[in-house]
């Protein structure tokens, strides 16, 4: 392939993409517009077309985003990520900036065309995607609150598919998380902080907490919750038990790129309440998409 066109792919986090979708699908259940896809008149339904809009929209946003952040990291990816496209040289930092911009308008624009409350939720999550790669990313606490920021309004990006939100406290949810795996990700390149692992695991285990409350207080569904926040919980502890027991990079890394890749395990198990288990296992598909993207395309 294209050494060209395989740099494109790379700045664009294929492997992390399917996540951003799983978003969508979470707050799209949480927001009651999920219709058994056992109705096949629903796969022609406006409904439906304004879910792949927003799905699109979701994944074009998250894709310029990171390709915007490798731009604005050109200076320290010459040190610390050399082999990265931009500073190897393979696209040019020009490039990528248009690349990068064209395609968070183009997440924009699919939004507003779903309706326009979508459209202004996108546009500040554009915002809030900017705020991070350009300078909240170099604090301590702005840099992952703002992370989580971008994961919340993707979610209710979702919620907002029917142009009504409710339930936009449960946007916490992933706002706490991501902030726990950026946190995680301090100590990829040089290691040496069980810390901040020590604090992810706490946040970890509040997510989880928040997520079994919703499905004991809020849904009917708690049975069939159950073996999706079991398997999110395996899934995260693991490689960070690994990760401080043994805190090297590569292990650090390795607890990054599960907790990024079980975002969407965590959207299964929050939309499960508002929906099925079938549902839940849609969301799941996405997974192994991932997980196979991940061996070809760098997460982090």
């Amino acid at each position: 392939m294209n050494q060209v066109l395989v740099g494109y792919a790379k700045l664009a986090r294929p492997a992390n993409l399917p996540t951003a979708a799983a978003d969508i699908l979470a707050g799209v259940a949480i927001a009651g517009a999920y219709v058994s896809f056992e109705d096949m008149a629903f796969l022609s339904s406006a409904i439906f077309v304004d879910i792949l809009f927003l799905i699109f929209s979701s994944v074009f946003l998250y894709a310029g985003g990171v390709v915007l952040n490798d731009v604005f990291d050109i200076e320290i990816d010459k040190v610390e990520r050399p082999e990265r496209p931009i500073p190897s040289g393979v696209v040019s930092v020009k490039s990528a900036s248009m690349y990068g911009g064209f395609l968070m308008i183009l997440g924009i624009l699919l939004a507003f065309v779903a309706n326009n409350k979508c459209g202004f939720i996108a546009i500040a999550l554009a915002v809030s995607i900017l705020a991070y790669d350009s300078f909240s990313k170099k604090h301590g606490i702005l840099g992952p609150l703002n992370m989580g920021l971008c994961r919340a309004l993707n979610l209710i990006l979702g919620m907002a598919i029917l142009g009504d939100i409710q339930f936009v406290w449960y946007a916490l949810i992933p706002m706490v998380y991501i902030f726990a795996i950026t946190l995680i990700s301090r100590g990829e390149v040089h290691g040496n902080n069980k810390n901040h692992i020590i604090w992810a695991g706490i946040l970890y285990s509040i997510v989880i907490f928040m997520v079994a409350s919703i499905q004991l207080m809020d849904t009917d569904n708690m049975m069939q919750a159950i073996p999706f926040i079991i398997l999110f919980g395996f899934l995260v502890f693991r490689p960070l038990l690994k990760a401080y027991k043994h805190n090297a990079p590569k292990n650090i890394k390795n607890a990054v790129k599960a907790g990024v890749l079980s975002l969407i395990v965590l959207d299964a198990a929050l939309a499960v309440g508002y929906s099925n288990w079938q549902y839940g296992l849609l969301i799941l598909a996405l997974l192994p998409v991932s997980f196979v993207l991940s061996k070809i395309f760098a997460v982090t």
